[in-house]
């Protein structure tokens, strides 16, 4: 269980987050929605340690992990996507998967992985991480390493921008195969319907608040009639 108190974070005193306060339950998937600026990566990003509150305690299994860093909280089962995927020089596909699980994964066990992410092994697995691959190739990669690892907790911070439809078609399978199997919390930052549509629970932002917590099926109408599923930034 991960439970958010009284978080409140600003930027150049700007109100970025307002007395954030959550409960998110084992085995359930999560869909953190809202329109831009509403803070969602920014919460995302204090959940994996990216960025710390001004106040407020983050109590993960019963443990404050407010002051662990990003690799503490790797250590403890933390997964964090990011928007916007990094490279890097002199690693190939095979080795990030390798990193990522912590062990000597066999080349079928990779091969498998990636194509959870609908990329063909035999065209990849050799692939360096750098800017010869696309933003669709590279998110599809690092989600494959979160996948991988099974972290206990997996944080996708808009995995579908940057990406074309066909590479968001094997994303959303991937959410829905995740979205079944309900291990540990998942939580998508996403203004996608077919993505919100998969999760147990929505997190409605606005301007750095909660303004609705609920199961899907309830909020979604409502959350569809306004502007929350415009094209989303950076925040």
């Amino acid at each position: 269980m991960l439970i958010l108190k009284d978080i409140n974070f600003k930027r150049d005193n700007k109100t970025i987050l307002n007395n954030i306060n959550l409960t998110l339950e084992d085995n359930k998937f999560y869909s953190i929605t809202g329109p831009n600026g509403s803070g969602k990566s920014t919460l995302a990003k204090i959940i994996m340690g990216l960025v710390s509150p001004d106040t407020g305690n983050i109590i993960y299994n019963g443990k404050d992990i407010t002051n662990l860093g990003v690799d503490e909280r790797a250590k403890l089962g933390i997964g964090f996507a990011f928007q916007s995927p990094v490279t890097f020089k002199g690693l190939t596909v095979y080795d990030i998967l390798k990193i990522a699980t912590g062990s000597e994964v066999g080349k079928k066990e990779a091969c498998d992985i990636l194509s959870k992410v609908g990329l063909c092994a035999k065209e990849y697995i050799d692939r360096e991480l750098n800017n010869s691959l696309s933003g669709g190739e590279l998110k599809r990669i690092e989600i494959a390493t979160i996948i991988a690892r099974c972290p206990s907790i997996s944080i996708f911070d808009e995995p579908e921008a940057g990406i074309d439809l066909w590479s968001f078609k094997y994303l959303t399978e991937v959410f829905k195969e995740i979205g079944t199997k309900r291990s540990g919390i998942t939580i998508v930052i996403s203004h996608q319907e077919r993505i919100l549509a998969i999760a147990d629970e929505i997190i409605l932002l606005e301007a750095g608040e909660i303004k609705e917590v609920g199961n899907k099926d309830v909020m979604l109408k409502g959350i569809l009639s306004s502007d929350c599923l415009r094209g989303g930034n950076h925040e």
